[in-house]
């Protein structure tokens, strides 16, 4: 992946792939005989090749490489491999298209469509994350639009073998992710659910964020929280000392943000957030320590609720293509810390060019996101949001208004970044998990909306990332 021969023959690869994905999905044709072994069929496939096959009880599961070009206006200007799996359960089932919007999990899993429809799941690495990003790096080709083309080219290469409804999703970055998908390629997929989705249309307006903070919650649990985060920056001092010698030990170093004192700063404002993102609010709130704590128990509870490893040049490492697009289309969330009054150090640190090596040029793009959002508003097609009421992301989401027809947003009473279908109201959940198997083409039994797989605990946990502020 990462001479003069051997760029011909990806070259070559590059261009059968290509004449592949160019067959339109309402004339695709099977990729074999339909009584071929489907790992012989997805690997006749130009351009795809195995990484290895894991035995999965009720499925076939692959990890692949797929051959893209790095840059989708010009694709004979190089390639790279780019990781995918593929859950198989028929050919004749429906489809689940799911991308994290980060690294792909190698470990089987499903996602909460694809168990509702039961069917298979494809699961894509986004671009520029390890192992998939091209060698030598041009970041000027890590953008939406580029990453859409990605997912394109390999839903035109499967549906030839897929030839069933294709639904798109993803949580966060990856609904974000999914909602681009079907801006650029309205006509792939026959329905998206985009899980706890941030819609950021203007970088440089997040009052909604300030308001979030304001109201969320109970009064006692904001006090409580304040009083904490204050208290964490009161006894800078022996924390950051704390911090420097873990790092020490650990052998972590601070050379992106610049110092402990720095990364302990941008840790505790993300506190406040990293809380209501994850932590569960009816028990999290008893749980918030008082300012009397001992430092042993003060640490601990951050580290809960940020994780300082997170803070550290090698935890925020394999982040930097979220970090670039953050500070150059997606933006970023900007809140006030009138809390935080007096005792801040560094203000305006906690930002994604802190983030990117300095050697990244990155220039924020004001017409990208304004563009999704107008897409969405007004041409959305069977296309669902699932928000949680308690999620700080969810203060700027999409929103679904005149032209959009068979679309929804729906809201997680309480729910925080891990909100979902099964966690909604019942007449919500019911009618989303309806819109979904029309969408895909598949009844329920009886008539009744209900998923169609049966639970399987090692495939359906969700997957749920402890991240700072900046990563959704």
């Amino acid at each position: 992946m990462r001479k003069a021969t051997r760029w011909l023959l990806s070259l070559a690869v590059l261009i059968g792939t290509a004449g592949a994905g160019s067959t339109p999905a309402g004339a695709a044709t099977a990729a074999g005989p339909q009584t071929e072994d489907i790992k012989d069929r997805i690997l006749a496939i130009p351009g795809m090749s195995l990484i290895e096959e894991k035995p999965v009880d009720g499925y076939r599961y692959f990890v692949l490489n797929y051959t893209q070009p790095v840059d989708h206006r010009h694709p004979s200007k190089g390639t790279f491999q780019q990781r995918l799996t593929l859950l198989h359960k028929s050919v004749d089932r429906p489809t689940v298209f799911f991308t994290s919007g980060y690294n792909v999990n190698t470990t089987p899993s499903r996602s909460e469509p694809t168990k509702i429809i039961d069917g298979n799941q494809v699961s894509m690495e986004y671009r520029y994350f390890t192992p998939s990003r091209p060698t030598p790096t041009d970041w000027k080709k890590l953008d939406i639009r580029q990453a859409a083309n990605d997912q394109h080219r390999i839903f035109r290469a499967l549906h030839r073998i897929y030839g069933k409804n294709w639904i798109d999703t993803g949580g966060s970055k990856g609904g974000m992710t999914a909602t681009y998908y079907r801006r650029f390629f309205p006509h792939d997929m026959d329905g998206t659910v985009a899980y706890v989705a941030p819609n950021d249309v203007r970088n440089d307006e997040d009052s909604a964020y300030d308001r979030f903070f304001r109201t969320v919650g109970t009064a006692q649990c904001r006090t409580a929280l304040t009083a904490i985060e204050r208290e964490a920056l009161l006894r800078r001092g022996e924390m950051v000392r704390r911090f420097q010698d873990w790092a020490d030990k650990e052998k972590q170093t601070f050379t992106k943000v610049g110092n402990a004192d720095r990364a302990y700063e941008v840790m505790v404002t993300d506190l406040v957030f990293g809380f209501w993102q994850y932590q569960p609010a009816e028990t999290a709130c008893a749980e918030v320590p008082k300012p009397t704590v001992s430092t042993d128990e003060l640490w601990k509870w951050m580290d809960k609720v940020g994780g300082f490893d997170s803070y550290t040049d090698q935890g925020m490492e394999p982040y930097t293509p979220y970090y670039y697009q953050a500070g150059t289309q997606l933006g970023e969330p900007g809140y006030g810390y009138p809390q935080l009054s007096g005792l801040l150090k560094y203000p305006g640190i906690n930002n994604s060019r802190s983030f990117v090596p300095k050697d990244i040029p990155m220039r924020f793009d004001r017409r990208a996101m304004p563009d999704i959002d107008r897409w969405v508003r007004h041409h959305a097609q069977r296309m669902m949001f699932v928000n949680g009421e308690y999620d700080p992301w969810s203060s700027e989401h999409f929103k679904v208004g005149k032209g959009a027809r068979d679309s929804y947003v729906f809201t997680v009473p309480g729910g925080n970044h891990g909100s979902n279908i099964a966690k909604l109201k019942e007449a919500d959940r019911t009618k989303a998990t309806a819109e979904l198997l029309d969408w895909a083409g598949v009844q329920a039994p009886a008539g009744k909306p209900a998923p169609l797989a049966p639970d399987n605990k090692k495939l359906d946990k969700q997957e749920i990332r402890r991240m700072p502020l900046l990563r959704p």
